[in-house]
């Protein structure tokens, strides 16, 4: 994956506004899970990038020294032919100092050819280390952001779990609730006044049901001693009276 690609990744998911997703999202633990994983995921692509980018610029560092060095060394080899081609012109050796005054130049040529290198890959140095920092700095971000979410989600969940633990409580309590009439308690309550209601309907029932029961006896009593005295009357005989209409004897000693 293009280290440019990583970045602009890293950047995005820098800016998101993590308040912002949670509040619109249909789910929030499922929305901050997928974050954590995008963040995991960018992360080890990031380090990934970051150590190969690293490892290049590390190369080109390398790379950059030992042209420097040569140039050095070319131009200290430049030095010590130049002075030796002084020595033999001065001492009278022409062509000798000639032929050292030609191998001089040959170790310039060296050196301007290395310093030349040199300065063609400081400006690759140069856009690497800026991009490395740059990944560097996107990656703490990312953790820091990744913990942050991590932390959203653990306080989340502890929410979630103590509003059910909440509800359960509020559920048990309302079940239990001798003023509530929709409460588990209220109702059983209701189901026993219903009962006691019934029973005293079918003890009233048949109260009233014996008293009609005595009430026919006596009904039955009064027809017979009607009969009785019809009997009588047809038999020519006077009918008898009650005992409370009958007069009381004279009282002889």
């Amino acid at each position: 994956m293009a280290k440019q690609s990583i970045f602009g990744r890293i950047s995005t998911l820098m800016k998101a506004n993590i308040n912002a997703l949670l509040d619109s999202a249909e789910d929030p633990q499922k929305m901050l899970d997928q974050l954590v994983r995008d963040y995991t995921n960018s992360i080890a692509d990031a380090e990934a990038a970051i150590a190969e980018t690293i490892g290049n610029l590390r190369l080109l560092e390398r790379d950059h020294q030992e042209d420097i060095q040569a140039a050095t060394e070319w131009g200290n080899k430049a030095l010590a032919a130049s002075r030796k081609a002084d020595e033999l012109r001065a001492a009278g050796s022409t062509a000798d100092a000639d032929k050292f005054d030609n191998l001089a130049k040959i170790a310039l040529q060296r050196q301007i050819s290395e310093e030349s290198e040199a300065r063609a890959v400081e400006p690759t140095i140069a856009s690497q280390t800026e991009v490395v920092e740059k990944l560097k700095v996107g990656l703490n971000g990312m953790k820091q952001k990744l913990e942050q979410l991590k932390s959203k989600r653990s306080e989340l969940l502890a929410r979630a779990k103590t509003a059910e633990a909440q509800n359960k409580v509020h559920d048990a309590v309302k079940s239990i609730d001798v003023l509530d009439p929709t409460s588990e308690l209220g109702r059983f309550e209701d189901k026993v006044r219903r009962q006691e209601a019934l029973a005293a309907g079918k003890q009233e029932l048949a109260a009233s049901t014996l008293d009609a029961q005595f009430e026919s006896l006596e009904d039955i009593g009064q027809l017979t001693e009607v009969e009785a005295r019809l009997a009588a009357l047809k038999s020519g005989q006077a009918p008898a009276q009650a005992a409370i209409d009958a007069p009381s004897a004279p009282y002889t000693p």
